[in-house]
């Protein structure tokens, strides 16, 4: 039987490939995406590591070509999720039990296959499916997924590691067991590594997992699980299983066996799911742990002594990077007026250089929003800008969805610094500017505090170290992920864990121990060597 304790490589961040013209790496995903428009392939749900075909049918289609059908898939219903509910049950009895360092070879595997052979596939499945441009897919599908599947493996072990103090004639040990029942993970569109990172580090800790992948991402998702297979996972840890929200999402939430939920997705549907585990909260075997991130209103905020062409870059990237779909982007900034001449000229100029079509052709900085649903959204806040008489569109403004759904960058400035834009999640290219008076700007960062339900991401910019502090103390509620001279988007695992609070989220940091302690509950075991043969204590002796 081995008995060495074995470290994990230590993690390092992926290195991000560049795609430069004339490289191999370029030339390799190009033929990727090629072949992956011909394959069409039919998507099952994964039940027990069994493929299941249910008959209800969906085609899978790319937003930047909507006529463009990559794939059909299959949906989940209330029958396929109690067979995955048993199916988990039946893996959760030796998966659980398995040492911790062989579910960590698992995903150490993935990781190197996501590093190596699989990397062109779950980026081409990504560009196709949810249109991200191919650096937006890099950064996410490969590299983010691959650190956490290190990273992750590295915070486990550190957990493992945190044991208690042991006096003399004791041995206090902790024991970190897998919660009993499964974990339902519900995944977003937007990020391939999110989508992959919510049932992986819950299954990392012991755990087995229905995941519910967005139905615009099954493509990439259906990829994301087969490397898994690949990587060694055994039949039922995760099940897979796309399909309609509450199709799945209500006997889910039904069963007894319901042991946590791993989410990302909108603010109203995390409340709802919360209702309706205090409404089952009798029925379940144990308190089911809750994780979500929700929703944002993210926000950059200027000081007069801010450095205007690093403000205006942060802008143009943080509002306007893979169709501002990101849960960070930056949807709101306060800009002091003095800076407001020179900051809206050359923010002008950076959008109108910004080129937006199909994530095919490399040389587009922006693709499509994710479906009709969200294309109609964003028409309709295009609409209230043009028409509102305190806001006028700068930039953009425009909307076509003949081929695909596109909606322009666009930049709206208020007068109004509780305008519907600037309160508004709209999840899209759309960038609403208050612009304030140099003296108000106490009043002004109460504001930012204080206008959006959300505290997700923020971003300030000053030169004036005071200012700084200052800003940073005002704003210290309003964003689980603060940045100083920097765009409110890209939080690295490892080195920014990622999460909000108010109606953000629970703010359990993805990308770190905090979120993979979620996953785990503690057994405190306490062994006595030479135990008390006597119940009395010494000063019963006398009276």
């Amino acid at each position: 039987m081995a008995n060495s304790i074995a470290p994990v490589p230590a993690p390092v961040n992926e290195p991000v490939r560049s795609y430069a013209p004339g490289s191999a790496q370029r030339q390799s995903l190009k033929n990727r995406l090629r072949s992956m428009l011909d394959e069409r392939p039919e998507i099952p749900l994964i039940i027990g590591g069994k493929e299941v075909r249910t008959g209800r049918t969906v085609e899978a289609v790319s937003p930047h070509d909507h006529g463009l059908v990559l794939a059909t898939f299959h949906q989940a219903g209330a029958t396929e999720v109690q067979q995955a509910v048993e199916a988990s049950q039946k893996a959760w009895k030796e998966w659980s039990e398995w040492p911790w360092e062989d579910r960590a070879a698992v995903f150490l595997k993935a990781a190197e296959l996501l590093a190596g052979p699989w990397r062109d596939t779950v980026n081409a499945a990504t560009i196709l499916n949810q249109s991200k441009t191919v650096v937006q897919a890099e950064i996410d599908a490969a590299c983010e997924l691959i650190d956490f599947l290190r990273f992750n493996c590295h915070y486990m072990q550190e957990i493992y590691g945190q044991q208690p103090n042991s006096p003399g004639g004791f041995w206090n040990r902790s024991e970190y067991r897998a919660l009993e029942g499964f974990v339902f993970a519900v995944t977003p569109f937007n990020f391939t590594a999110i989508a992959g990172n919510l049932p992986t580090s819950a299954a990392m800790m012991g755990n087995t997992v229905l995941w519910k992948p967005a139905s615009t991402s099954v493509l990439s998702g259906y990829h994301v699980m087969r490397l898994l297979q690949e990587a060694g996972l055994p039949p039922g840890v995760i099940n897979f299983l796309p399909g309609a929200g509450r199709q799945v999402g209500d006997p889910a939430l039904a069963s007894p066996h319901l042991a946590g939920i791993h989410f990302t997705g909108s603010t109203g549907v995390f409340h709802g799911m919360w209702k309706t585990l205090g409404n089952n909260i009798a029925s379940y075997r144990s308190y089911p742990r809750i994780v979500g991130e929700t929703g944002g209103k993210d926000f950059v905020f200027a000081h007069p002594s801010a450095r205007v062409d690093a403000l205006v870059t942060a802008l143009v990237r943080g509002a306007f990077e893979y169709q501002g779909q990101k849960c960070s982007a930056a949807s709101r900034a306060y800009i002091p007026k003095s800076l407001w001449p020179q900051v809206r000229e050359r923010l002008e100029a950076q959008v109108a250089q910004i080129r937006m079509g199909s994530p095919l052709d490399f040389r587009n900085f922006m693709a499509a929003v994710i479906d009709k649903s969200s294309f109609e959204k964003l028409k309709g806040a295009m609409g209230l800008a043009h028409q509102a008489s305190d806001a006028k569109v700068l930039v953009g403004g425009g909307c076509d969805d003949s081929e695909g759904y596109f909606v322009e960058p666009t930049v709206v400035e208020t007068s109004d610094p509780r305008f519907q834009l600037m309160e508004e999640e709209l999840f899209g290219p759309l960038l609403t500017i208050f612009p304030y008076d140099d003296a108000a700007l106490e009043e002004t960062l109460e504001l930012c505090d204080s206008t959006s339900p959300y505290a997700l991401t923020g971003a300030i910019f000053s030169q004036d170290r005071g200012a700084v502090r200052k800003m940073s103390k005002a704003l210290r509620h309003a964003a689980g992920n603060f940045y100083i001279n920097d765009k409110p988007t890209g939080a690295v695992v490892g080195q920014q864990p990622f999460g909000g609070a108010r109606a953000s989220g629970t703010n359990d940091k993805a990308g770190s121990a905090m979120n993979l302690l979620r996953w785990t509950s503690v057994r405190s075991i306490k062994e006595t060597f030479v135990p008390a043969e006597d119940f009395r204590y010494p000063h019963m002796g006398e009276e």
